[in-house]
């Protein structure tokens, strides 16, 4: 959900990808592969995808209630065509997924340094973290849903996993809206890493802290969208979760925030690569 400085993107032959540093913490991706395209005679590959680049807000770190502003990046991946007549996704860059899609989704959290923050003194640092793993996502006209599954490598090692939906509204051809709910879920793993508290670590003001996985937060995302021309476009959402269960009563929780607010703004490009 929330990426602290981070992004989530998502790419697959008809994937969309949002990216971005939600709070200096965090980026995450995401990409959804669509099942091939009815194969047609194409006389040369040609490759469809859409970048985008602006700014994003998010908590300083899970649980924090100070804000930062970083960078926003974030990669959709359109359309694919071989020279074997073969294709993926949809040429279109402005079109919506339809039916299933299955692809990749990859997420990174940025490191969290006990010496920038004075409320997290004794605590050990934790180092960066890249989530990698796959996603399913069921879309219609009006409506989508989405499921997604990772795991860490680095700050931890656990895994999680998001599942949401969105009800889409088009005002104009150009513009388009949506809001959905998001759930999001962590192991042991996941939970001892970002919420936990260790003996050693234990002070009076965060004693030590042993959470269990399951439901790390629920919350929704706004999310709006703007076609300027074939190529140029602007995108932006605004999120809000609210921490559950064992990360709620986490201490480091506690002393912050369990509501955690997110936005990010950005320029979109698209680029057709031999077409």
């Amino acid at each position: 959900m929330i990426a602290r400085l981070a992004t989530v993107s998502s790419l697959a032959l008809g994937l969309a990808v949002p990216a971005y540093a939600a709070g200096p913490g965090q980026t995450s991706a995401q990409t959804d592969v669509m099942a091939p395209a009815p194969v047609t005679v194409s006389p040369r590959p040609q490759l469809v995808f859409t970048l985008r680049g602006g700014v994003a807000s998010a908590p300083e770190y899970f649980g924090s209630d100070e804000y930062a502003v970083g960078p926003d990046l974030g990669f959709r991946f359109n359309f694919l065509s071989l020279r074997n007549g073969r294709s993926f996704g949809n040429p279109d860059p402005w079109a919506d997924s339809m039916g299933l899609t299955l692809g990749g989704t990859f997420r990174f959290i940025q490191e969290r340094k006990t010496d920038d923050f004075s409320e997290l003194a004794g605590l050990d640092d934790i180092d960066a973290a890249v989530e990698l793993g796959v996603s399913m996502r069921y879309g219609t006209e009006n409506f989508a849903a989405f499921g997604e599954v990772r795991r860490g490598f680095g700050g931890h090692e656990g895994w999680v996993g998001e599942v949401g939906a969105d009800a889409t509204l088009r005002p104009s051809d150009r513009l388009r809206l949506s809001v959905g709910p998001r759930l999001f879920f962590g192991d042991d793993a996941y939970s001892d890493t970002y919420f936990g508290i260790t003996p050693a670590e234990a002070s009076a003001a965060l004693p030590a802290y042993d959470p269990e996985g399951g439901m790390v937060s629920a919350g929704v995302e706004f999310g709006a969208r703007y076609q300027l021309n074939d190529v140029w476009g602007l995108e932006g959402a605004v999120t809000w979760e609210k921490f559950t269960d064992d990360a709620g009563d986490s201490p480091i929780v506690e002393q912050g925030s369990d509501e955690q607010w997110g936005v990010r703004f950005g320029v979109t490009r698209v680029f057709n690569i031999g077409g």
